[in-house]
């Protein structure tokens, strides 16, 4: 069987970038008599794709990954090249890891198609840059469920409310999981790298950590009331925040601006750290270093920056609204994102409780372990060999 790829997203720094890199290696390792065509618009990709794949770098004015930014919007002559090149007629099975890069095409190939989640639908205004954007993101999504042979998604909750948003049986949307990358993992000895110390970890005061990007829908101001409610009290005087993600590129729409001017007006630029976008290399050491990750959003598909925050042995506070109870269990402590005093109590709960951690810390790190690329790429596998 020929499989084609969309690797578009390849590069992409949030999650659609993390779930497709980890994914699509992890399936192209798989002991199977199938070949693997990747696509891509990033010249600088190619270096990064597994090496017994096929490559075919499709010329485009500007990458996927640039083009569909919140402020940005991909060329016809683009989408058009690339629908070409996905459409030839020797491919048996097209893969696209994400309606995120989606591009119809016209080919005989059956199509599996990744919807992460629903939240541009629930909360369009939060997620998407004014009305071309959604107007454009509706008929995306519209055009991949019309053509997927196979639809799929990342986590039961998903699942359930892509049946409930679109009106289809739940029983032909599948899962394809997903999981901490190897790399996130107990450190013995963990001190802070240069690249943290520039950022402000000095790594000897208790640290809560958020990682992720700045989309509105991420709730992120409420984690500032939260904190800085906290501040109020002398017992965690010892206490700051880190804020893990893109900022200066980002392609999702932003609120990064209004965020650092609500750090500002509160007095706590000295006590919250935004890191920017940090290698895993930085990242497994501060997620080793934090006291707890938060994970406020009004909804998440999935909630990766939990796992990987899990199998670092690091508590997790996270929203509700996810499959991360689940998923977790123990191995976190979950908070109605529209109650804002579920975070002050859940903050404080961690933050004064070792014990608490230490049981924390176990679970998730149990919780983490029992998930794997490889168990996702043979979901996956088996969805591309359906007949």
């Amino acid at each position: 069987m020929h499989v084609g790829v969309d690797a578009t997203c390849w590069l992409l720094p949030r999650g659609f970038g993390r779930h497709a890199r980890c994914l699509l290696r992890a399936l192209t390792e798989l002991d199977s008599p199938h070949t693997y065509t990747f696509f891509t618009d990033a010249p600088d990709a190619v270096a990064e794709f597994p090496k017994s794949v096929r490559v075919q770098l499709v010329p485009a004015s500007l990458p996927t990954t640039a083009a569909a930014a919140a402020h940005g919007r991909r060329r016809l002559r683009d989408l058009l090249a690339m629908s070409r090149a996905l459409g030839d007629p020797s491919i048996d099975v097209l893969l696209f890891p994400t309606i995120y890069s989606y591009v119809p095409v016209l080919s005989r190939a059956r199509k599996v198609v990744v919807i992460h989640d629903t939240t541009a639908e629930r909360f369009p205004r939060l997620t998407l840059d004014g009305r071309a954007a959604r107007m454009f993101w509706r008929v995306k999504v519209a055009l991949g469920r019309r053509q997927a042979s196979v639809l799929a998604t990342v986590s039961e909750y998903s699942r359930t409310l892509i049946a409930k948003q679109f009106g289809v049986d739940e029983a032909d949307v599948h899962v394809v999981g997903e999981a901490a990358d190897p790399i996130f993992r107990r450190l013995e000895t963990p001190a802070p790298t240069s690249r943290l110390r520039e950022a402000g970890v000095a790594g000897t005061r208790r640290l809560v950590v958020y990682v992720g990007g700045f989309s509105p829908h991420k709730n992120i101001d409420r984690l500032f009331d939260a904190f800085g409610r906290l501040q109020e009290d002398a017992a965690f005087n010892d206490v700051d925040l880190a804020l893990v993600g893109e900022y200066e590129s980002e392609a999702f729409f932003s609120c990064y601006t209004n965020i650092r001017r609500l750090v500002a007006d509160r007095g706590l630029l000295g006590r919250v750290f935004f890191t920017g976008y940090l290698p895993d290399d930085d990242l497994v050491v501060l997620l080793n270093l934090a006291t707890v990750l938060v994970l406020p959003s009004l909804t998440e598909g999935f909630g990766l920056p939990a796992i990987e925050a899990a199998a670092c042995g690091c508590p997790v506070i996270a929203t509700s609204a996810s499959p991360l109870p689940a998923i977790l269990q123990g191995g976190g402590l979950y908070v109605d994102p529209s109650r804002p005093l579920d975070l002050d109590r859940a903050l404080r709960t961690v933050l004064e409780s070792p014990a608490l951690r230490r049981q924390m810390r176990e679970a998730g790190l149990a919780a983490a372990a029992r998930l794997s690329w490889t168990a996702a790429a043979r979901q996956l596998l088996g969805l591309m060999e359906m007949r």
